[in-house]
């Protein structure tokens, strides 16, 4: 097994519910863990034998980009069930930290975490 991590993706989404929210791009900053089966990669070295990071970045921020949400849990769960869609993934947490969201706080943040049955 490994674990990758995605640290720090910061993409721009329609998410809110509040008034002033609505209609209105904000700042979001994703980081995700991901538990995977690499044995078969790690023998071969054949980038196909694994996770492609680079697919699963471009297809989060479509996700991102092109959605709209009300609230950080239904984004971090559409993550979530798009990184769990891949066989050889086996658990995988994704943290969503909106900036800014509170004042006198640096941002608020939603973590889930799904893993699958053996």
């Amino acid at each position: 097994m490994a674990i990758l991590y995605i640290k720090n993706l910061f993409l721009r989404s329609y998410i809110g519910f509040s008034e002033h929210e609505l209609g209105k791009l904000q700042d979001i900053v994703i980081n995700i863990t991901i538990d995977f089966k690499s044995e078969k990669a790690e023998c071969t070295d054949n980038p196909d034998d694994t996770l492609n990071y680079k697919i699963l970045k471009h297809e989060i921020i479509k996700l991102v980009e092109v959605g709209r949400f009300k609230l950080i849990e239904a984004l971090a769960r559409q993550i979530l069930n798009m990184i769990m869609s891949y066989a050889i993934v086996s658990e995988a947490t994704v943290e969503i930290d909106k900036p800014h969201a509170l004042r006198f706080a640096d941002s608020v943040s939603i973590s889930l975490t799904h893993k699958k049955d053996e």
